[in-house]
């Protein structure tokens, strides 16, 4: 944290932005604060450019309820005089049913607001709002460090101050704590959403989140059920993009949220053991090898609506569903100890349900990502037996595109604390890529596709769908891919003719 002093404040909202803020809240008569994040990044020197402030009119009478909706509110109104002295190149939206309006200039985005008090009913987070004043509008932020504002008009500041800390926020962000202005209990069933918030500011700050903060969570898990999938998502995918997301699902998973929004993944979090042999906490390890995948980034080359900040949240979400199947694949055998057989395929199969109930992307991204869950175990069984052309090469048309993804998700899945078994993996892998390679540069197997089709088989023996064709297309792909004829149309169409004469099939102009 940098402490700023208010001298270097004044030097950094010393803009022309500001300033014309500052001039036309105060030709209007109006008291103007920049609040929340933006202020707070300031200290935490992190980049920002969404401003959000808040506007109170000193001359309002505020036991007129929802006064802000009824025409322009002081907000709204501020917003289009700062559009108009602007000029060309500032967009003014305005929001009349939520009281709000936007002006979006260069590239930074300013929303105004004004001043509001808000109260709860308990089935809902859409709150009853009223006019307010400064301090009622601070008091209904989520946490102290983003209660912080800066005043930017000539009058209105606070004991003589521009810059307003109602609730120690700074000291809480040089301790590195979360903490809620009010009773965090209030705070939380208010508006369940916050708990996510809490917990991703946590993770995106790495800070702690302060002790009756954390109780108050465990207290109020069961909230989250009011919460839209969308919202939680967009939080989630925020926990996801953090330099360490594992911080995220172990406060997700601490407080009994991560049950309610994804059982699945908290359902790893167990350790079994029989006859004095347990097996792993798969959660725990799930959680190394998305820390993995984060260290190691994205290397797969998509399509440009398949960007690379896509590519490194799905192959996180990848990771964190990696070993989803286990739960369910999870067998004692007397003779090996616990087993977990086709997890993998199980958890490709689990992928879908996952996506769809938690309103993920049911289009390529889904696809990415049950693909890599299901062939996530392939390139660990060939470094762990002898490494043939036929095992990368099968490995290869499966994977297509997506290998480098894939190695990336099999490199970080080795978490054993033997570091000799360690070690000869990773090795292995390395002769793994070093075959991929070869056979990438001989071959263009990243988008191959079977050179026999289903219309060629049925147009060929007069068949209509039926298991037949599915057979045959099969024993092609194994023939080229175990090198028993190369990769042509004319030798597949060949190997076609011999494979259904073997199975009774003859062509219908033969």
């Amino acid at each position: 944290m940098k402490h700023l002093t208010e001298e270097d404040l004044s030097r950094l909202f010393d803009t022309p932005l500001f300033r014309a803020i500052g001039e036309v809240a105060d030709q209007m008569g109006l008291h103007c604060y920049a609040v929340g994040g933006y202020v707070r990044d300031l200290f935490l020197e992190r980049p920002s450019k969404d401003i959000d402030c808040v506007v109170v009119d000193p001359q309002a009478m505020f036991n007129v309820q929802s006064s802000m909706f009824n025409g322009d509110g002081p907000g709204i109104r501020v917003a289009k005089a700062l559009g108009k002295k602007l000029g060309r190149g500032a967009h003014v939206s305005v929001f009349r049913n939520f009281g709000t309006a936007q002006v979006k200039w260069k590239d930074q985005e300013i929303e105004f607001v004004g001043a509001r008090r808000e109260s709860y009913s308990r089935d809902s987070r859409k709150p009853i709002v009223e006019d307010g004043t400064l301090e009622d509008d601070l008091d209904r932020r989520d946490f102290t460090i983003n209660a912080l504002a800066y005043c930017l008009s000539s009058e209105g500041l606070v004991d003589g101050k521009r810059l307003v800390d109602r609730f120690d926020g700074l000291l809480d962000m040089e301790d590195g704590l979360i903490a809620t202005p009010l009773d965090p209990d209030i705070t939380f069933s208010d508006d369940p959403l916050r708990m996510m918030r809490c917990i991703r500011f946590a993770t995106q700050l790495r800070f702690q989140i302060e002790e009756e903060t954390a109780d108050a969570l465990k207290r109020n898990a069961e909230r989250i059920k009011i919460i839209s999938q969308e919202r939680i998502i967009d939080e989630l995918n925020k926990i996801m993009m953090a330099q360490h997301p594992s911080i995220g699902f172990e406060h997700l998973q601490d407080c009994g949220i991560l049950q309610i929004i994804m059982p699945e993944l908290s359902a790893l979090d167990v350790v079994e053991e029989r006859n004095g042999r347990a097996h792993k906490n798969n959660f725990y390890h799930t959680l190394e090898v998305l820390e993995n995948v984060c260290r190691t980034g994205v290397q797969s080359n998509h399509t440009s609506q398949f960007s690379i900040l896509n590519s490194q949240l799905w192959l996180r979400w990848a990771a964190l569903l990696h070993d989803i199947g286990k739960p369910r694949s999870k067998r004692w055998e007397e003779k090996v100890g616990w087993t977990f057989h086709n997890h993998n395929y199980i958890g490709q199969k689990m992928v879908s349900n996952i996506f769809r109930r938690m309103k993920l992307p049911l289009d390529e991204r889904m696809s990415y990502v049950e693909k890599l869950v299901g062939l996530h175990m392939r390139p660990i069984a060939i470094a762990d037996d002898e490494v043939t052309d036929s095992a990368v090469r099968r490995l290869l048309f499966e994977a297509g595109e997506d290998i480098d993804d894939l190695m990336i998700l099999c490199e970080a899945d080795i978490t054993s604390k033997n570091q000799q078994k360690k070690q000869r993996f990773l090795d292995n892998f390395q002769l793994v890529r070093e075959k991929l390679a070869d056979l990438q540069a001989r071959d263009n197997y990243r988008t191959w596709q079977n050179p026999i089709t289903g219309e060629e088989i049925m147009e060929t023996f007069g068949l209509k769908p039926c298991r037949e064709i599915g057979v045959l297309k099969q024993a092609v792909k194994d023939a080229i891919w175990d090198s028993v004829i190369p990769n042509d149309h004319e030798a597949a169409r060949q190997f076609m003719l011999q494979k259904a004469a073997e199975m009774g099939l003859a062509p219908v102009n033969a």
